[in-house]
């Protein structure tokens, strides 16, 4: 039995896709470089560099352009043809993160799609399997946790 799939509802989806796009990369890429930069092998990111990489979310219209320059990734302004793009609805992206859902599995049940520089991908998928990572837990950020660490801090005690 399959789990239930989400997408962002299209209304939703269009008003993020008009937001400016350099902010949202600028705050992907901070994150990025937290979760993934000291963690690259030394062998990988010569090859990344001059290299512009796209993140399609596609059910919430956003896309994060970056590329690694001077040992970290920084936030590319949207336009042109990036070397590699990889697209997913936001749903696949939570479950790569947590390590739900395996990348080769989403490719081929098109769930996640990679265009351009085929041999750049892989290098990208090869690298994010090697490194050991957390498993992402959403828990904190449910709306119920929010709202009650927002009270304890607010209700004096």
């Amino acid at each position: 039995m399959s789990e239930k799939t989400w997408t962002i509802p299209i209304p939703v989806g269009q008003l993020l896709g008009r937001l400016p796009a350099f902010p949202g990369s600028m705050m992907f890429v901070t994150g990025l470089n937290l979760a993934l930069a000291k963690k690259l092998n030394p062998d990988v990111t010569p090859l990344l560099i001059g290299k512009k990489l796209r993140l399609c979310v596609t059910d919430a219209q956003w896309a994060f352009d970056f590329e690694w320059k001077n040992d970290r990734f920084v936030a590319c302004a949207k336009g042109g043809t990036a070397d590699l793009t990889i697209s997913a609805g936001a749903h696949d992206f939570v479950k790569l993160a947590r390590r739900q859902e395996d990348p080769d599995t989403l490719f081929f049940n098109r769930r996640l799609a990679m265009e351009g520089d085929t041999e750049l991908g892989l290098l990208v998928k090869n690298t994010i399997d090697a490194i050991e990572l957390p498993v992402l837990d959403l828990e904190p950020f449910k709306p119920a946790q929010v709202l009650a660490r927002l009270r304890a801090r607010l209700v004096p005690h």
